[in-house]
């Protein structure tokens, strides 16, 4: 009689066991359905406890003091070209969105930031996200309460930048350290150590003028182009507000 119970007992354990594992499976599909919105939304609440205050003043106010020189410059020499023959991007002055950073992946391979503003309060992906010294990146998902981020040294992050100093147009790519590489399409181009690199006038992903990094190093010419690292003047890693700017095209 008591080989009986027990047989009984473990097929009901073994019964529960398989409900166990087929409700993590479904978990675990919906989370992956969801791009893991549920989870940051989650994440959302249980981190707002430790949102940041004050921005680290020693670092972000060298990175607004040079984030100003620059913009003075270039927006003087913006105002000579004759962007309303372009169909290019303007950001609005009075309805960007402010956020705080919450999550951070300054030092892997996926190098982004997660935002406390999501589509409840107006976040779009392909939005320009900027901080204290620049521009940081774009957005690249979003869920109701949250955004993430795609930094500008994402491997996965492409964008037309403008040289001002030599007036050419380049690209910035991601190489998953902090130094985005620039590419020039040409060998000929005059770039040196120190050149103002900003976001491009002709892009149609970004606004204009907006102030990215300081040339670091040039290589050696290849091909039929130029190579350069760039030094970021915004600071992901310690940065803890950002505006999310809001954009507009002209007709």
């Amino acid at each position: 009689m008591s080989d009986i119970r027990r047989i009984s007992t473990n097929r009901w354990w073994h019964k529960k066991n398989s409900w166990i594992f087929f409700g993590i499976f479904l978990f675990l599909v919906f989370v992956r359905i969801s791009k893991g919105s549920i989870y940051k939304d989650f994440y959302y609440f249980i981190s707002k406890p430790f949102w940041p205050g004050q921005f680290q003043k020693e670092v972000i106010l060298n990175s607004i003091e040079q984030e100003s020189l620059i913009k003075v410059d270039l927006l003087k020499k913006d105002n000579i070209r004759l962007r309303e023959i372009l169909s290019l991007q303007e950001s609005y002055n009075n309805d960007n969105i402010s956020a705080a950073v919450i999550s951070r992946k300054t030092g892997s391979w996926w190098r982004q930031i997660i935002l406390n503003k999501g589509s409840r309060d107006g976040v779009k992906i392909g939005s320009t996200v900027v901080g204290p010294g620049g521009l940081l990146g774009r957005v690249k998902n979003t869920s109701l309460f949250t955004s993430s981020v795609r930094l500008l040294t994402s491997p996965e992050s492409k964008l037309g930048v403008w040289v001002d100093r030599i007036q050419v147009n380049g690209l910035l790519v991601g190489s998953g350290d902090d130094y985005p590489n620039l590419v020039i399409y040409s060998k000929d181009a005059d770039i040196k150590v120190g050149d103002f690199v900003s976001s491009s006038p002709a892009s149609t992903l970004l606004p204009p003028n907006i102030p990215i990094g300081i040339v670091k190093s040039v290589e050696e010419p290849l091909q039929a182009k130029k190579m350069a690292k760039v030094v970021l003047l915004a600071k992901p890693h310690v940065i803890d507000w950002v505006q999310i700017l809001k954009v507009k095209f002209n007709e």
